[in-house]
């Protein structure tokens, strides 16, 4: 994106809808207790004369689809050509912001935040073709259809383009009506991605990909530990290095700025730093992870759900069961590694990033240079994955590469090694689930006591109410009428942050794990276990009754291989699985995923059934592999050869079933995540007996 707002304006040509819409949406990636006020957003919408339909995104494409799924709303309300339509990102500016009132994509709620407004400007746009087509033909608009992008009057057609100037004169109607979703030809229906020919022709341009005449790359040589501070460094040696052009000092550490990125690498390696090791110097997880094994075993200081009497209920039952579940720091491990550009110029910067969070990362910018945001041109471009890391809640990828740039007095690429992007904090935290629960004579469910202890990812000792989110809401335990639900929230000098589905990635392996303990104690099926809990969950009961008979669940298996299943909500959908697994040589081997899901309406179910593979593999590969360790204050994975994810060979089949649902709309970028641990960990024990209680799983 090369030009401004203006710029686009000025340069259409034809029909520019800029459309406003009060909303109140839950903010992006806020605490639930912390909802924004209504926001006035903008979206702007171009219909040129040469019948093309282009749109400006204000959501980041990391893989998810939103460069398909929002241009689909509105090509749906203006009937346009699907051929004919094309995207763009929008610039950084208000105009663009989503209903919390900033520039940002996460929480899944690209789609569902849009979903309305979008309509109406497809509608609107509609509305004005149609009148202008009317004024041509000296007739009345009602009397005019549309279709495929033309405007229609018995026999007669004029295409979108051919009325696009004069549309564009016209005043915008206040109230539009939207299409009866009976009449829906575009959503709902598969689409191929729109962002799939750049990215296969090379045209797609990533952070990592941003050139032009000048530009250097840097890399930071950044402490070693969390928290520590640089005492002093040495250069000599690195300005050596041909290619290497200035060293320089900047908040994170040492920058060394180069003509090329092996340059930028060879004299950081040359430089000899000396640093204090700060608070975290001597961080263990082992030891931390102990600490919060000692907490999960006391009642917390957070009360989140509260209800009956369990002192009572544990009095009447026939079997208790009592078990703890661990889950480690996991990295997000995106394949493009974290990188931004800076120019600054003037009073003036400019930043190219492939950034979650464009709003925060402009007002970052300014900040730091003392000017005000609306003179932070931010371009946003193509992400190589996120999974929330790209929403930094500090900046602090592309606060440094504005640094960098102020402190080597040109443009710089910024980029960070495979290595520091692993190291480099900003973690899944680290969590311990203890659970004690009980079932009475007839098999049911009758108490629930379960204390979490994990840190929180706000900072400040605010609660974070992420670490409880699936099960202080859960379905099961409003069916269980003595239940408790309390956290611990200590703090550490490693810096976490959301990872794809936040807390449900850890709260739903403990619920589901333990809901599947509490089944065999009672001796029932697991799958008849839960239909009685969820007896007055109706979206639940649906979704997992749709996973169990996709899956053949009580059909004979083959030899050697168990089943397991899992239901879980987040972020507005509801997602079962069922696994079939084998353990062969010790290690588990996930043959097939049956995952069903209810989001509402699916806007473009290719891309919903993407997500739930996306996510089944992203979570499995946590799963099976994942997890961060640090001893004396220094992380030791750096690389996929220690922090490994699935590959192909180790990939399910999987089979993915969208419930027809009327519910209101939810997300599928994080979903298909959470149900995907305890299925397996539920499969495994259905084979062996033996029960993972603690990720990555061993058996």
């Amino acid at each position: 994106m090369a030009f401004t707002r203006r710029e686009f304006i000025e340069a259409a040509g034809g029909l520019v809808i800029g459309f406003s819409l009060p909303l109140k949406v839950r903010p992006y990636l806020a605490d639930a207790a912390a909802e924004a006020a209504p926001t006035m957003v903008t979206a702007f919408l171009r219909v040129g004369t040469d019948d093309s339909v282009t749109i400006l995104l204000n959501h980041s494409e990391m893989g998810q689809g939103v460069w398909t799924g929002l241009p689909m709303l509105i090509a749906e309300e203006l009937d346009a050509d699907w051929s004919k339509v094309r995207v763009e990102h929008s610039p950084t500016a208000p105009e663009y912001a989503g209903p919390s009132g900033r520039m940002g994509t996460g929480g899944s709620r690209s789609t569902r935040s849009e979903f309305e407004r979008l309509r109406k400007v497809g509608a609107t746009a509609r509305a004005m073709l149609v009148e202008a087509a009317a004024r041509r033909w000296k007739t009345d608009a009602a009397s005019l259809r549309t279709e495929n992008g033309f405007v229609l009057r018995g026999g007669e057609k004029l295409s979108y383009g051919q009325v696009a100037a004069d549309a564009g004169k016209l005043p915008q109607p206040s109230d539009v009506k939207l299409k009866d979703p009976a009449d829906w030809k575009i959503i709902g229906t598969p689409r191929l991605r729109l962002d799939t020919p750049e990215k296969i022709t090379g045209r797609a341009k990533f952070g990592m990909d941003v050139q032009f005449p000048g530009l250097l790359t840097a890399v930071v040589l950044r402490s070693p530990t969390f928290g520590g501070k640089l005492k002093s460094f040495k250069a000599d040696a690195a300005m050596k290095v041909p290619g290497v052009k200035n060293v320089v000092e900047v908040p994170t550490g040492v920058a060394v700025v180069a003509e090329h990125f092996w340059a930028a690498q060879s004299g950081r390696e040359a430089v000899e730093a000396e640093w204090d090791p700060g608070e975290g110097g001597d961080f263990d997880s082992n030891v931390y992870l102990a600490k919060l094994r000692e907490l999960s075993k006391q009642r917390g200081p957070i009360v989140a759900a509260d209800a009956g009497d369990l002192k009572a209920a544990f009095g009447r039952a026939a079997h208790r069961v009592e078990a703890t579940y661990e889950a480690p720091y996991l990295a997000h491990a995106s394949m493009e590694p974290l990188n931004a550009t800076g120019r600054i110029t003037g009073k003036r910067c400019e930043i190219w990033s492939g950034t979650q969070s464009q709003t925060s990362d402009q007002a970052a910018a300014a900040e730091i240079l003392g000017i005000k945001p609306e003179d932070v041109t931010l371009h946003t471009m193509f992400l190589g994955g996120g999974f929330g890391r790209r929403a930094s809640s500090n900046q602090d990828f592309v606060r440094e590469a504005v640094e960098v740039a102020r402190a080597a007095g040109a443009p710089v690429k910024t980029v960070w090694t495979r290595e520091d992007d692993l190291r480099g904090g900003h973690y899944r935290p680290m969590y311990v689930h203890h659970i004690e629960g009980a079932v009475d004579g007839a098999g049911h469910a009758i108490a629930w006591r379960h204390t979490i202890a994990g840190q929180p990812i706000p900072r400040g000792g605010r609660t974070d109410s992420s670490g409880y989110e699936g099960v202080a809401d859960s379905p099961y335990l409003k069916s269980i009428a003595a239940h408790e639900v309390t956290m611990h929230s200590p703090p550490t000098p490693v810096t976490v942050q959301w990872w794809r589905s936040v807390g449900n990635t850890h709260t739903a392996f403990a619920m589901e794990s333990f809901i599947d303990e509490l089944a065999h104690a009672a001796r029932r099926n697991p799958l008849d276990f839960r239909r009685d809990l969820l007896k007055d969950a109706p979206q639940h009961l649906r979704v997992l009754e749709a996973a169990a008979s996709k899956a053949g669940w009580g059909g004979k298996l083959p030899a050697g291989q168990g089943r397991g299943l899992a239901v879980h909500a987040s972020f507005g959908s509801v997602v079962a699985q069922v696994a079939d697994v084998s353990v062969e040589k010790g290690k588990i081997r996930v043959h097939r995923v049956v995952c069903a899901i209810d989001c509402g309406t699916a806007v473009n179910p290719s891309g919903v059934i993407a997500q739930m593979q996306s996510g089944i593999i992203y979570g499995l590969s946590a799963a099976l592999h994942g997890a961060i360790h640090l001893k004396k204050g220094r992380v030791e994975e750096g690389n996929f050869d220690d922090y490994p994810i699935v590959r192909m060979p180790e990939a399910p089949k999987i089979d993915v079933v969208i419930v027809p649902s009327k519910a209101e709309m939810g997300g599928a970028g994080e979903p298909g995540t959470p149900p995907i641990a305890p299925a397996v960990a539920n499969a495994v024990f259905a084979l062996t007996g033996k029960r993972p209680r603690a990720m990555p799983f061993a058996v």
